[in-house]
């Protein structure tokens, strides 16, 4: 069972190495390894860090932290969903998701937007979410990545 808790700046690098460890093993086959590579260089301290002053949550089995997920209230956008490689498969991934909707729906959040990876866009779409075009998501160090935008109107 996933023990999901809210993140604070102790956490920061933790949740980056979910990150880099989630992007490396499981977009393989939808980026470039260039491109991963580029996308999970750095640190914490590079401004991953400034994440966790958002509604960011970690996900824990037995002590061990193996998720990541992020609301973000002033864009209505879900961010940071990541599962650690060896605990995929297990549901962790869309019991964050349903935490984060339930967050948004405490704060009268009508409809919630992501950007899905090209490898992770079946899974939003099986978790209600809709979206088929791909765009450009253009991150905060410069990296341009295809995604696919995607919505999701909460019901209550």
């Amino acid at each position: 069972m996933l023990e999901i808790k809210r993140a604070n700046q102790e956490h920061a690098q933790v949740a980056f190495d979910i990150r880099l460890q989630a992007i490396r093993s499981q977009c393989i086959g939808a980026y470039t390894q260039a491109q991963m590579l580029l996308w999970t260089q750095g640190k914490a301290e590079d401004g991953y860090s400034a994440l966790m002053d958002k509604p960011f949550y970690l996900g824990w089995v037995q002590g061990e932290p193996v998720a990541t997920g992020m609301l973000d209230p002033d864009n209505n956008e879900v961010g940071a969903l990541f599962v650690l490689p060896g605990f995929t498969g297990r549901g962790y991934g869309k019991a964050m998701l349903d935490h984060l909707e339930s967050v948004a729906r405490e704060q009268a959040i009508e409809t919630l937007v992501l950007d899905a990876t090209l490898n992770a866009a079946s899974f939003y779409r099986a978790c209600g979410y809709v979206g088929d075009e791909q765009a450009i998501y253009h991150s905060p160090s410069g990296l341009q990545l295809a995604c696919v935008p995607m919505t999701k109107h909460l019901t209550c």
